[in-house]
């Protein structure tokens, strides 16, 4: 048979080496991206006004949001539906 040089043996350790590593990042990717969204699952944020929700009117609602105290001018209303 062939007599293999010691040099193609260490090349094929080499490939072996790199294919080893690029599969195991692939696998600590995948994990954390499955963490990721399992624990970020369902939530998100809104910009709503705090305690609006027991308000009787839009206008009740916006009068009573501290942030937009100095913005809201009677003159001027629009109401989006």
């Amino acid at each position: 048979g062939e007599v293999e040089s010691p040099a193609a043996g260490a090349d094929v350790a080499v490939i072996g080496g790199v294919i080893a590593a690029v599969v195991f990042i692939l696998i600590c990717l995948l994990v954390a991206m499955v963490r990721y969204m399992y624990r970020h699952k369902g939530t998100y944020h809104t910009n709503e006004a705090k305690g609006t929700e027991f308000a009787e009117s839009a206008d009740a609602a916006l009068k009573n949001d501290p942030a937009l105290q100095e913005a809201v001018d009677e003159s001027k209303k629009e109401y989006f539906i």
